[in-house]
């Protein structure tokens, strides 16, 4: 989700729901120790429970970077060990990592001895054309060993070379029975589910036999979904607000963030383009959104271009 879940698009998926755990994009250990530290680890007070992906393979800079995190308020660090572009695979991190399990637990031990917060990781089922079960197996057995009590388990295999990152999540089958399987093969740890999941029945089915499940394109592009989430998994009262009222919410945050930090709107409005699917008038209010030429307007003003729009639609 690089590009994707920055600071403002939590912050409008906390709008929807106020119980889901939220995710960073991944962040590289790199980045973090030679580059713009509060750029890249900021948020708003509003977006926990959020926890901080890394990308990296070196145990002591992951021990930094974890520690980084801790200090700037997250509520997890996550070792991504499923991103399988050859962009992260020349990093020497991401899906490649579950080929050397010892260096990933190394990883995970350094920054478990370095933070009191939980340490988890990400991963896929398998790499390349391996789908023997007996690897997984064994890289979880490996890591859980250096004290990670928690896997989100991308349930598909990722192939290192002849796919895009966006044909591996699609053309590898997705084998969802292998992540009920480490369940039943290790009681004691927690498995989240990650991979193909669009409505709440199929969520519903997995947490029966899981202990979560983590969507992500799904949630991005249809992110109404979200205001149904806290009720459906959490036992929470229905979502009391609207459509309109969480845009609006997100349009003062906007203006906000034009005032006090230079931002302008368009940053964060291209992550709720999807709010209005289905919706008569949604093509001419997304077109309106999409404008970078109202860049200058304040964003209560395009709020009132894109619903006059609607209006038109009606």
């Amino acid at each position: 989700m690089m590009d994707w879940t920055d600071r403002h698009c939590r912050y409008f998926h906390r709008l929807l729901s106020r119980r889901a755990l939220l995710y960073t994009e991944m962040v590289t250990t790199g980045a973090l120790l030679h580059g713009d530290v509060p750029r890249h680890l900021d948020f708003d007070e509003t977006e926990h429970p959020l926890a901080l992906q890394l990308g990296g393979s070196e145990p002591d800079e992951l021990a930094k970077c974890a520690k980084l995190g801790e200090q700037w308020g997250y509520d997890e660090i996550n070792l991504n060990c499923g991103c399988p572009s050859e962009r992260v695979q020349r990093g020497s991190f991401g899906a490649c990592l579950m080929a050397e399990p010892k260096l990933v637990a190394d990883g995970v031990k350094a920054m478990v001895d370095a933070v009191s917060i939980p340490v988890t990781v990400k991963h896929r089922i398998g790499i390349d054309r391996d789908e023997s079960y007996e690897f997984v197996r064994d890289f979880v057995g490996t890591v859980a060993e250096a004290g990670c009590g928690v896997f989100i388990v991308h349930a598909r295999n990722a192939w290192l070379k002849g796919l895009s990152p966006k044909e591996n999540r699609e053309v590898p089958p997705l084998r969802y029975e292998t992540v009920h399987r480490l369940e039943r093969d290790f009681p004691g740890l927690q498995f989240v589910i990650n991979g193909g999941f669009g409505t709440t029945a199929e969520v519903q089915e997995q947490l029966r036999a899981l202990d979560g499940v983590m969507v992500g394109r799904e949630a991005y592009h249809n992110p109404w979904w979200l205001a149904s989430w806290d009720e459906a998994f959490f036992g929470d009262a229905p979502f009391e607000g609207t459509r309109e009222s969480v845009e609006a919410a997100l349009v003062d945050y906007m203006a906000r963030q034009r005032r006090e930090h230079g931002t302008y709107w368009y940053a964060a409005a291209r992550h709720m383009l999807g709010l209005r699917n289905g919706l008569p008038g949604a093509r001419r209010w997304r077109q309106v959104w999409s404008d970078h030429r109202l860049k200058a307007l304040d964003p209560h003003d395009v709020m009132a271009l894109a619903h006059r729009q609607v209006a038109l639609a009606a």
